[in-house]
């Protein structure tokens, strides 16, 4: 009876401390699991005017551009990448005084030597060129937004199928471009 007695004390005990088989606890992995977790990744584009598609072979052809492109990377519970905030820094040399660019993207998928949408936009004003007026500049645009998962995905996994592009008054179609390579 006596044993009875400490058992159930015992019992109840436990119950008030919130103890007992079968409760949920949660610990910091399992609180850390319900959470978006975010990654930062980074690529880098090396553009020539050769690049284009066409290349480029009148007085801009000798342009020429070093891009650093930074996503930070949401991903759900699962470590699936959902969508990502993109900054791009490019220093653009080499340019005669004369050029202007006019916009700025990613574009792809696409094989080398061939074309694609834009899938990434930096510079979208073309209205509001960028004057080199001493041959080159740095260009720098942040916190541009990528909702769109499936195409994250895809630059993550294969970021040589995607390349920068930069555009300007004289080339619309692009005046300087490279792929993207993961740093």
């Amino acid at each position: 009876m006596r044993a009875t007695g400490l058992i159930l004390g015992a019992t109840l005990l436990l119950a008030a401390c919130g103890g007992g088989a079968g409760q949920a606890t949660s610990t910091p992995a399992t609180v850390a699991g319900n959470t978006a977790a975010a990654s930062t990744v980074t690529f880098t584009a090396d553009m020539t005017a050769g690049n284009e598609v066409p290349a480029i072979t009148d007085a801009e052809k000798t342009g020429s551009g070093k891009a650093t492109i930074t996503f930070d990377v949401k991903r759900d519970a699962a470590g699936k990448a959902t969508s990502a905030t993109v900054s791009i820094k490019a220093t653009l040399t080499g340019f005669p005084t004369t050029t202007e660019i006019t916009l700025a993207h990613i574009h792809g998928p696409a094989a080398p030597g061939v074309n694609a949408g834009v899938v990434v936009p930096f510079k979208t004003d073309a209205n509001a060129p960028i004057a080199l007026t001493t041959g080159g500049t740095t260009f720098t645009k942040d916190g541009v937004v990528l909702d769109k998962a499936d195409v994250l995905q895809q630059i993550l996994d294969d970021p040589g199928k995607f390349y920068v592009n930069f555009h300007s008054k004289l080339h619309p179609g692009g005046v300087i471009r490279g792929p993207l390579t993961k740093t």
